[in-house]
């Protein structure tokens, strides 16, 4: 897949999308936006990538915003659905049916953040900082903002950032839970590519309905949510990795899961 604003390429199992406009620091314009449409829409079903690693060109940003030269242009009407392609872009990324890594390298302001936070970990590098400042501008963030930090953190720490714009940096960010894990710069790719290879060594089906699990947690009550729980672990007790998982346990060497 050519693009001009990201950059991918697929290594051993593993996609690499790079937001790519240094110049701008990376910023979302709408034809990044598309582009991260079009090129997660293939990974979906692209069955020669287990695990995707998500980053920013350069070494000062990962994505420090929303393009502020559209985002002026807007009115009440335009803004919705500029707000609503965001949050669908960002909704296909959390709900891939494969983990992907955000390998947060400089600034995740903005839809930098929220980028960050639709996926299913968050790696930073030193250098990171994080921050909700859309109400500096006037507005409050757009792409999912408001709700999935508040359920990350929680709501007065969500509040706070939010309401006021501040920027936190990276070992704050890993204090209070919205990052994983913080590593000197040029360890962050390949600590991400570690968890990654980890990762796809695993059952895929079995990771795949793990994120379906986890993802409901937010929207089922307890019950209902070990009701789901339940089931998925009954589909995957009908597959053939389930068989080679367990044979392979009992026979003390290493699985070789096929995907079935």
């Amino acid at each position: 897949m050519d693009f001009k604003n990201i950059l991918f390429e697929v290594k051993n199992k593993i996609g690499f999308v790079t937001i790519n406009r240094p110049d701008k620091l990376n910023a979302l314009n709408n034809e990044t936006l598309d582009e991260l449409y079009y090129c997660f829409s293939a990974v979906k079903n692209d069955e020669e990538i287990d695990v995707v690693i998500i980053t920013g060109s350069g070494e000062k940003a990962f994505v420090a915003g929303a393009d502020i030269s559209e985002l002026s242009k807007l009115n009440s009407e335009t803004a919705k659905d500029f707000s609503e392609k965001g949050q669908s872009i960002f909704k296909l990324i959390e709900n891939l049916g494969k983990p992907v890594i955000a390998a947060v390298n400089g600034f995740a302001l903005g839809g930098g953040c929220e980028l960050a936070m639709a996926c299913s970990i968050r790696y930073a590098s030193e250098k990171a900082k994080f921050g909700q400042p859309e109400v500096n501008l006037g507005i409050i963030p757009g792409y999912g903002g408001t709700q999935r930090l508040a359920r990350i953190v929680n709501t007065g720490l969500a509040a706070e950032i939010i309401l006021t714009g501040d920027i936190i940096d990276a070992n704050e960010a890993l204090r209070i839970g919205l990052v994983n894990k913080v590593y000197p710069s040029d360890q962050l790719i390949c600590k991400a590519v570690e968890l990654a290879e980890k990762i796809s060594a695993k059952g895929q089906i079995a990771i795949r309905l793990s994120l379906d699990a986890i993802n409901k947690t937010d929207q089922l009550n307890l019950e209902n949510g070990l009701s789901f729980e339940a089931k998925l672990f009954g589909d995957c007790c009908g597959t053939q990795d389930f068989k080679e998982g367990t044979s392979a346990f009992l026979e003390k060497r290493k699985p070789n899961f096929t995907g079935k």
